[in-house]
Order: structure tokens, then C-alpha cells, then sequence
């Protein structure tokens, strides 16, 4: 009989690298736990299980690793996926959005013809760390006046409190808290 897979499960299959991008930082590399069939789709089931009942139209997921689960999602959802991306990446018309990181600065771009007002998006990344690239992101969805969105983590580093710049308006989810 195969193992139940638990959060805690998902939590150890995580590397940390320290020192990348540079020094002091603890990077959360993911990478580890997607290796996994069974943590990938425990993932994808899990973060499914919180959203079915929205009625997410729409996942809208951040370069690049938001990728990953985000079209997982999407499918499992039956919504439509939305990248958002750095700059020069997209071939249409686009609102840019520039934030910062805790190591550094970032532009962020979505197409102008990616949501509607009839939308309820579901922003999707796999980290939260500072909150920059997920707040710049949320700017960009609300340029649509969508009805509702939703944001979901793989992992939240809660000591840096990047939950604050928005989960007082919006329904924040993340499946490991650290």
C-alpha cells in the first residue's frame, strides 16, 4: 500500500540553496518537490481542492515557475491560463509593472487583452518572499476590474510578511508557511 503523501512531505522535498541569487539569501528551489509524481500531483490536488468552488475563469501565473502548477491548475479548474512575464516576452500590446525584490528590481507585463470584468482570476506563483513580483502582478490584473481574484502560494516565507501587501483585500492560500 503506497504512503499517504502529507504537507510535511512536500515541506522536506523542497532544497534550500544558500546564497542564491546571491548572498543571504535561502533559496526555496521547488524543483525537487515537481521531480515527484506523487508531490506534484498532491500539490495540484490539494491547491484544486481549496479553489474548485470559486469558479476561477481564469489562472493567472508568474514567470516562470508559477508556470508549472499554474497550467495544472488551470486545467484542473477548467480555466483559462494567463501568463504574466518579464519584459519583451509577450507579442501583443501589454501593461508593464516594475517592483522590487528582496534582491534587486523587476518589470512585469501582462497582455492587454488577457482578462475581462467577467473574470475571477486566481494569481498563482510559486513562492512568496517579499510580495513584489505577486503585488505588481495584482496591479496589473485590477487595470481589468475582474469581479474577483484569489492568490495561491506553493511556499510563504512568513518572516518576511509579503502577505501583507495584500491579504487584507484579497483570499491569500499557500500551501507551506515557513
Amino acid at each position: 500500500m503506497q504512503n499517504k503523501i502529507t504537507i510535511s512531505d512536500v515541506d522536506k522535498s523542497i532544497r534550500t540553496v544558500p546564497d542564491f541569487p546571491k548572498k543571504g539569501i535561502q533559496f526555496k528551489d521547488i524543483t525537487t518537490a515537481w521531480k515527484s509524481p506523487e508531490i506534484f500531483n498532491f500539490m495540484v490536488e490539494e491547491i484544486y481542492s481549496y479553489y474548485k468552488n470559486f469558479g476561477i475563469t481564469k489562472v493567472v501565473a508568474i514567470e516562470s515557475r508559477g508556470f508549472i502548477l499554474g497550467s495544472a491548475l488551470a486545467y484542473k479548474l477548467g480555466a483559462g491560463f494567463v501568463p504574466v512575464r518579464k519584459p519583451g516576452k509577450l507579442p501583443a500590446d501589454t501593461y508593464s509593472k516594475s517592483y522590487s525584490l528582496e534582491y534587486g528590481e523587476g518589470i512585469l507585463e501582462l497582455h492587454k487583452d488577457a482578462l475581462s470584468d467577467n473574470d475571477i482570476v486566481l494569481l498563482h506563483d510559486d513562492l512568496l518572499a517579499t510580495g513584489g513580483s505577486a503585488s505588481a502582478s495584482i496591479e496589473l490584473i485590477e487595470k481589468f476590474n475582474v469581479k474577483d481574484i484569489k492568490i495561491n502560494f506553493i511556499y510563504e516565507l512568513s518572516f518576511l510578511k509579503g502577505i501583507e501587501k495584500f491579504n487584507k483585500k484579497y483570499d491569500v492560500f499557500s500551501l507551506i508557511k515557513s
